[in-house]
């Protein structure tokens, strides 16, 4: 019998305790919307039924642990991650990952950018050496012989990067502010490839990278994350794909994914990528990404506690000789709509 495995990746919207300013033009949650917020989060794990779930926007990672109590399926789950830095100048969100099949150790936050990795950004002094958000680096063990190396990411946004500096009295401070902005997103991207390219040194492993990556799938960040220009070496394939395009069972009649609305834009910039050995068409495949579904009814109604973003679950089944040893995982049914 083939294994099920199911991943999703879901942006939260800013989940802060209550009482707690996390931004300095937000004002902070009070405990009925707190309580709102927590409860529909929960609501929502329950309905993805994944087994590894990446999360973004995490302020606290205690208030996580309030959602993971009130949810009916995840109370027991392995819960990795790491609150922002309280020494850092202003507060940023993180990322966190629950999975309900086991977490090697070793888990870890990397903040600063790999192989001595820099950027400079128009008008600023200091040279980027940090990512805009912490990267997640965890390895799940999916079944008795096989680690997969899974990633949560969250790319820095499209939101003009406006500085109080001498570039800024020029004409264009928004089109610099910009530039900025994607700087940080490309190195963001460039610093997430380096990663996964120093796992070639090690014994092959699958690898999945999922997150809000604040771009569509052909933008060039989210393309450098994927191995743009990379072929197979010696074997192996050192790209991602995205699980949407490789998927077994897609039907363009009924294709209705999207994971955020922007000015009337329907886009999907929150992805999951995988490794060829989820890629049905490669020759080194343990198992196959069979269906990807998106669960986003609840932005067209706005509520307040919700999040502005869609969630993407990815469904993969593993061969049946991987399968076989394969750790317990969900077989319930699919999320229902709102």
């Amino acid at each position: 019998m083939q294994q099920e495995l199911r991943f999703a990746t879901f942006n939260v919207c800013n989940l802060a305790l209550p009482g707690v300013k996390y931004y300095e033009d937000q004002i902070p949650y009070s405990v009925e919307e707190y309580d709102a917020k927590i409860s529909w989060i929960a609501q929502q794990l329950d309905r993805l039924d994944a087994d590894v779930i990446g999360l973004q926007e995490i302020f606290s990672q205690a208030a996580l642990k309030d959602v993971l109590a009130k949810t009916l399926k995840y109370r027991s789950a392995h819960h990795v991650g790491f609150d922002p830095d309280p020494q850092a100048d202003h507060l940023t969100p993180s990322v966190a990952l629950i999975s309900r099949l086991p977490v090697a150790a070793g888990a870890a936050a990397v903040t600063e950018l790999p192989n001595s990795l820099v950027a400079n950004l128009p008008g600023v002094d200091k040279a980027l050496t940090h990512f805009t958000r912490p990267v997640l680096h965890a390895r799940i063990a999916v079944s008795a012989d096989v680690l997969v190396h899974v990633f949560v990411c969250h790319l820095k946004s499209k939101l003009p990067d406006y500085r109080n500096d001498s570039s800024d009295a020029q004409p264009d401070q928004t089109g610099i502010a910009m530039l900025r902005s994607l700087i940080r997103r490309g190195t963001d991207a460039l610093g997430l490839r380096t990663l996964l390219s120093n796992l070639n040194r090690e014994p092959r492993a699958p690898v999945i990278v999922m997150g809000d990556f604040n771009d569509v799938a052909d933008a060039i960040p989210t393309q450098m994350v994927m191995g743009l220009g990379k072929y197979p070496l010696n074997g192996v394939d050192e790209r991602l794909f995205e699980s949407y395009r490789i998927q077994s069972r897609r039907d363009p009649l009924r294709d209705v994914g999207y994971t955020h609305i922007h000015d009337g834009s329907y886009e999907t910039i929150d992805h999951i990528l995988v490794s060829e050995e989820f890629n049905p068409a490669s020759r080194a495949a343990i198992g196959e990404v069979v269906e990807v579904m998106y669960l986003n009814d609840h932005m067209i109604f706005k509520q307040p506690h919700a999040s502005d973003h869609g969630q993407v679950l990815v469904r993969i089944l593993l061969h049946e000789q991987s399968a076989n040893n394969a750790s317990p995982s969900s077989t319930a049914d699919q999320p229902q709509p709102d």
